[in-house]
């Protein structure tokens, strides 16, 4: 069974209330998961499970809840806690799985289902699969006898832990104090934890985003909708501007004057600073295909490699783990500090930033343009069905393309793994140039698929 049902690039997700995102098939992937991650020995198994601040958290923690609990698990509720805070827990819980409840950045009439091993690494397909292929059958085969069902409890310190796991990452011989920040927390699952880890670290923290109300999870906040930390960074003149999104996994940042600094210019700042204090390991930086090709010579420049993977941060975490890097991250925000954490951690993320612009005694604009990006530009066409990259028409003008962008470019051509859309990214030193080339590109998948 390779078709996948339910399980997309990063877990289940989709509307809340609609095929997949289901009480019906949250209690399924309960009772399924549960089934896989349980061993054959009769100790008590455990689930830990945690989520983000939407209002189908109701209806889809509860169902969980039931399904792990009929199968037998032991289950604990985190309550609203940052993706890596659960995979972080998971572990320090010694639990068999972990949970989190979250369609990160998408709007709050979405929600999703995000699946831990043991390890605190999102599962492999194998395992995704493997799950699936218990939803659709059999589940009537390995209830708990009524003696043996699991039982439910809160972790009423999980949040304080997640803090004090979150602190520890910071330089001791360093404070925060005497820099004013804005945290943008898009009214999501740090909204408790991240200002009260930047506070306790001596920062003047000015709050953003902090008042959930169920359904205004990045809504005209977070990383998405920068707008909001940019006001607040001019408004309150701080030194910098951290948004997280729904699900804190990844951030965005602003320096002092209000200008974006991306994920590729934050990785060449941590990869700079952590190369010359000897902690940068696997003699590099793991980013997707989609990580600007400036990067790619910034680090060059430093003797360190820029090693690519598909879209994704569970493809860039494997590829981590496989070639010994402890930094890697997607130009969109997620960063993976593995010394620290399994998955992207925007707030460990941001920590690291913190301490390079204390010990730099520098503002903030100083360092956000670690390098010059290279003119790019990406554009999505829309398809109705078929595959418009088999076209042979199509074909041939990505290879006049790759061909004209030779040595001095590069050139990412996909079908999006979540949308009926072609994603066409070019970059060169020649701006006109890679206008010309998308524009081509472009029209040659609209003709493919009309």
């Amino acid at each position: 069974m390779s078709d996948r049902t339910y399980f997309g690039t990063d877990g289940i997700r989709g509307q809340a209330n609609s095929h997949p995102m289901t009480a019906e098939v949250a209690l399924r992937v309960g009772m399924a998961a549960g089934k896989v991650f349980k061993s054959e020995d009769d100790r008590r198994h455990l689930v830990v499970i945690g989520k983000d601040t939407r209002l189908s958290g109701y209806m889809v923690e509860p169902a969980l809840v039931a399904g792990f609990a009929s199968v037998g698990m032991d289950v604990r509720l985190l309550g609203p806690m940052p993706t890596p805070g659960v995979a972080m827990m998971t572990r320090s819980l010694r639990a068999d799985l972990g949970v989190m409840i979250s369609a990160s950045h998408n709007a709050y009439v979405d929600n999703g289902i995000k699946l831990f091993g043991p390890d605190g690494y999102k599962l492999s397909d194998e395992k995704e699969l493997q799950i699936e292929a218990l939803m659709d059958q059999g589940l009537a085969e390995g209830l708990a006898p009524p003696t043996a069902l699991g039982r439910v409890a809160r972790v009423e310190d999980s949040q304080a832990r997640y803090v004090e796991i979150a602190k520890a990452t910071f330089p001791r011989r360093l404070s925060l104090s005497g820099l004013r920040v804005v945290i943008d927390c898009a009214n999501g699952a740090a909204y408790k934890v991240a200002p009260v880890v930047l506070y306790e670290l001596g920062a003047d923290v000015i709050k953003v985003g902090v008042d959930p109300n169920g359904t205004n999870i990045n809504a005209d906040c977070g990383s998405t909708h920068p707008a909001a930390m940019v006001q607040a960074v001019r408004e309150f003149r701080a030194d910098i501007g951290i948004a997280l999104d729904g699900d804190a996994d990844r951030l965005l940042i602003c320096d002092e004057t209000g200008r974006l600094v991306d994920g590729d210019q934050i990785m060449a700042l941590i990869a700079d600073s952590w190369s010359r204090s000897n902690r940068l390991s696997g003699g590099g930086v793991v980013a997707t295909v989609m990580s600007n090709l400036g990067l790619e010579r910034f680090l060059a420049e430093r003797k360190l490699k820029l090693e690519r993977t598909a879209v994704g941060d569970r493809a860039v975490m494997v590829r981590m783990r496989e070639g010994g890097f402890n930094l890697g991250g997607e130009q969109s925000g997620h960063m993976i500090l593995s010394d620290y954490s399994t998955t992207g951690d925007g707030l460990l993320a941001a920590l690291q930033v913190l301490a390079v612009l204390k010990e730099s005694d520098r503002p903030m604009s100083a360092l956000a343009r670690q390098f010059e990006p290279v003119p790019q530009l990406l554009e999505n066409v829309r398809f109705a069905g078929g595959k418009p990259l088999e076209d042979a028409e199509v074909k041939a003008v990505l290879a006049e393309a790759e061909q004209r962008l030779n040595g001095s470019g590069r050139l990412v051509v996909r079908a999006s793994g979540t949308e009926p859309l072609i994603r066409i990214m070019a970059e060169g030193d020649d701006a006109g140039l890679v206008r010309q080339v998308v524009k081509d590109i472009a029209g040659a998948v609209k003709k493919a698929a009309a």
